[in-house]
């Protein structure tokens, strides 16, 4: 089971996936914005998404865990 860790300080504008979803190592989780630049966060490991822990409008900080990889 992996984390997902925030790359940057921003507020979450779009998530791309929901709880139960597979993915893939480069596919877009979600969507941030820092600095008023909408930046993708890409997965940095194949599972399946067990847990989010941000939702839509919420600010995060660098290294926040955003996500439960399995």
């Amino acid at each position: 089971m992996g984390k997902l860790l925030a790359p940057m300080v921003g507020k979450v504008i779009d998530i791309k996936v929901k709880e139960g979803d597979t993915i893939n190592v480069d596919d877009v989780v979600m969507v941030v914005e820092s600095m008023k630049m909408e930046t993708p966060i890409y997965a940095t490991e194949s599972g399946t998404v067990k847990e989010l822990k941000v939702n839509v409008g919420d600010s995060i900080n660098e290294e926040d865990v955003i996500a439960i990889i399995e």
